[in-house]
């Protein structure tokens, strides 16, 4: 047990541990990579490494504090019990009022995107002001144990005018205290409160060892650990929770898309598909759109020349490759540029199907260099 356990980004790893055993652990830590990869989960182990009653550089797992803390592993329960007890028909000042936080040790928190309800959960959790407020009081608590630590899972969910409320931490931080946030990328926050973190960003595991994972965890067959290896992207966590055929015919959707809109041809179908994009529930519109930069990443690997291309989406190899030819890199970089404004109005609620069909049609016109492949 301990760090040990922790696969991947060992360097990360290695840099905790050292803040460790010299006394000098940061403030304020900013914790990056993509979802599943094991941000929550190093800021959890490194909250019971803090506060291990055996241990200075590295935690026991055993001590009644490492179990305590240990039951965050599991966030999801902790949620479900802290949504019933707060009432399921709570309304925005009692959300606010009750703040939706993960304790089960005195001095670590865990703060995660306040879904609201639990039979009806809002279409996009965040961290609320009241969250942050509490935490904003309880910084400054003296510890039970060596040091208080706050986890702020999900931080980019933060709106940026609540996101000040959360600055003015950081900007006195108490010495007694540390608080990780966690993100997909540094660009998803206020520069202001980046730049008052320590930053770890969090690279993809290699796929064999995201198949390691997958074989001692779940009872799956060899070609689903395979497949579900290869769309997870590097992240064990996400491959965990993937259903392989749900997260192949999506990306074979997206895919479909993208292939409309080049070719400029069935707009009406075309504007069906990015409908039902856009209603689907089941995911969120950011994974939606991490699903076409991932193809598009590949798209711009294809069209680039690359002698030896590794494709995210091997699975769809053929069709890339099919595409490939149709478009060109001017085309693939205008459609990233095109997700990236999409997704920055995403967190402004721009109407999705407004915004993928505005996309969609631009994306029709003819590549530059590549309109005479077209026919």
């Amino acid at each position: 047990m301990g760090f040990s356990a922790f696969l991947g980004n060992e360097r990360i790893v290695a840099a905790l541990r050292g803040a460790l055993r010299s006394g000098r652990v940061p403030h304020a830590l900013l914790f990056t990579g993509s979802r599943g990869v094991g941000k929550f989960t190093l800021a959890r182990m490194f909250a019971q490494a803090v506060n291990c009653e055996r241990m200075t550089d590295d935690f026991c797992g055993e001590c009644a504090t490492c179990q305590r803390i240990s039951l965050l592993a599991d966030p999801q329960k902790l949620i479900e019990q802290g949504l019933v007890e707060r009432g399921e028909s709570a309304d925005a000042a009692t959300v606010e009022r009750v703040p939706l936080i993960l304790q089960s040790h005195p001095d670590v928190w865990a703060l995660l995107p306040d879904p609201v309800r639990l039979k009806s959960p809002v279409a996009r959790p965040m961290l609320r002001i009241g969250q942050l407020r509490a935490v904003q009081r309880a910084a400054y608590f003296q510890p039970m144990g060596r040091r208080r630590l706050f986890i702020l899972d999900g931080a980019e969910t933060m709106r940026w005018d609540v996101a000040n409320v959360f600055l003015k931490i950081l900007e006195e931080p108490p010495g007694s205290a540390t608080l990780i946030l966690t993100a997909p990328s540094p660009y998803a926050l206020l520069p202001t409160i980046v730049s008052r973190c320590l930053q770890f960003h969090f690279a993809p595991l290699p796929q064999a060892a995201v198949e390691k994972i997958l074989k001692e965890k779940t009872a799956r067959k060899a070609t689903d650990v395979k497949l579900a290896a290869q769309l997870a992207e590097g992240s064990p966590g996400l491959a965990i929770e993937m259903d392989v055929t749900a997260a192949a015919e999506s990306r074979k959707n997206a895919l479909r898309i993208l292939e409309r809109a080049a070719r400029g041809q069935g707009f009406a179908q075309l504007f069906a598909d990015t409908a039902a994009l856009a209603k689907d529930r089941e995911s969120s519109f950011e994974d939606q759109i991490g699903v076409f930069y991932g193809l598009l990443t590949d798209l711009l690997e294809l069209t680039s020349k690359i002698k030896e291309p590794v494709l995210r989406n091997a699975n769809l190899a053929k069709e890339l490759e099919s595409l490939g030819k149709v478009v060109d890199s001017a085309w693939v970089l205008r459609a990233i540029a095109g997700f990236d404004e999409l997704y920055a109005g995403a967190r402004r609620n721009l109407n999705r199907q407004l915004g993928l069909d505005a996309l969609a049609a631009s994306l029709a016109q003819a590549p530059s260099g590549a309109a005479e492949r077209r026919f």
